[in-house]
């Protein structure tokens, strides 16, 4: 089911078939965007609620008006300075983009991974696919090709579909998610590209969220291992995750001891996996402060312990 083989893959996603890909934040799930019987089969696998979006995946920012319609110009700046790369708009959706894309709304979720196999394979196939995480719904996204055998294997079809082995991800959470549907543009899920960032290129403040919109990546309880996470260290907590300044309290195993926000989060998901590999009940993750990338981390982290 594992495979290196970008033809193999393409004829896989053209012929309805599913296709874990890896991208820059995490490894999605895709199928032909167009095609609503292959991406109800995400739904299926992940065991994903119907009305809960995900993400066209395209591999040029000229794709963009292929699946949105009345882009603001400093909309198309942004998809134009951070594509490819972990930054998803919501627009307006376009006729043709059905409502297993939008969960039943009136936009849609369109990005550019910065994955060179996975940007290829989106050339091959002259697809767009949606692509949300390769994990059941709720649960750690998966960061490598064995993680996502792991979470899916006994979901998917051995017989047709695949799983794209492109290594690890490199950044290892999502992407930031701001929708374009008002004037201003709004963050609805932090990821790798900041706020401010967005502002500097948009030449707008960033305004409060629409809470009408939903997005993936937004629920209150969200990429969760199956141990409990307490957010600081109690009597109950087997096993720390933590940056590397943070000492390891006595009697407790060290799972993860990243120098940087940066590395947090390129190794927090992987750490909350051997956390339930080792069968641990309970762990402590001490968020990171500051702002950026560590703003990602905690929310994550947050999410995972609600």
């Amino acid at each position: 089911m594992i495979t290196t083989s970008l033809e193999r893959a393409a004829r896989a996603l053209q012929g309805g078939a599913l296709v874990a890909i890896p991208t820059e934040t995490v490894y999605g799930l895709a199928a032909d965007a167009r095609n609503e019987a292959a991406v109800l089969s995400i739904y299926a696998v992940k065991g994903r609620p119907s009305n809960h979006p995900v993400i066209v995946h395209i591999a040029e920012v000229d794709q963009l008006d292929e699946w949105a319609i009345n882009i603001p110009t400093w909309a198309r700046a942004l998809a134009e300075t951070f594509w490819p790369g972990p930054l998803t708009l919501i627009l307006p959706r376009a006729a043709h983009v059905g409502d297993w894309i939008t969960g039943g709304q009136e936009s849609v979720g369109v990005r550019a991974p910065d994955h060179a196999l996975t940007l290829a394979l989106l050339r091959e196939s002259g697809l767009g696919v949606a692509a949300p995480s390769a994990n059941r719904f709720g649960s750690l996204s998966p960061t490598s090709a064995a993680a996502v055998l792991e979470e899916l294997g006994e979901y998917l079809d051995p017989a047709e579909d695949l799983i794209l082995d492109g290594g690890e991800c490199e950044i290892g959470v999502e992407s930031t998610i701001v929708s374009c549907l008002g004037s201003a543009p709004s963050i609805l899920r932090l990821g790798a590209i900041t706020a401010e960032q967005v502002a500097v290129v948009s030449g707008l403040n960033v305004v409060a969220v629409d809470p009408s919109v939903r997005a993936p990546g937004t629920l209150a309880q969200h990429y969760s291992p199956r141990a409990h996470v307490c957010m600081e260290v109690n009597e109950k907590c087997e096993a720390i995750i933590a940056l590397a300044d943070v000492d390891t309290p006595l009697g407790m195993v060290r799972l993860a001891s990243p120098d940087t926000a940066a590395q947090y989060a390129h190794e927090l998901y992987a750490a909350m996996r051997e956390a339930d590999h080792r069968g641990y009940t309970c762990i402590a993750v001490i968020p990171p402060s500051g702002e950026g990338i560590a703003a990602a981390v905690r929310d994550r982290i947050t999410r995972a312990s609600a």
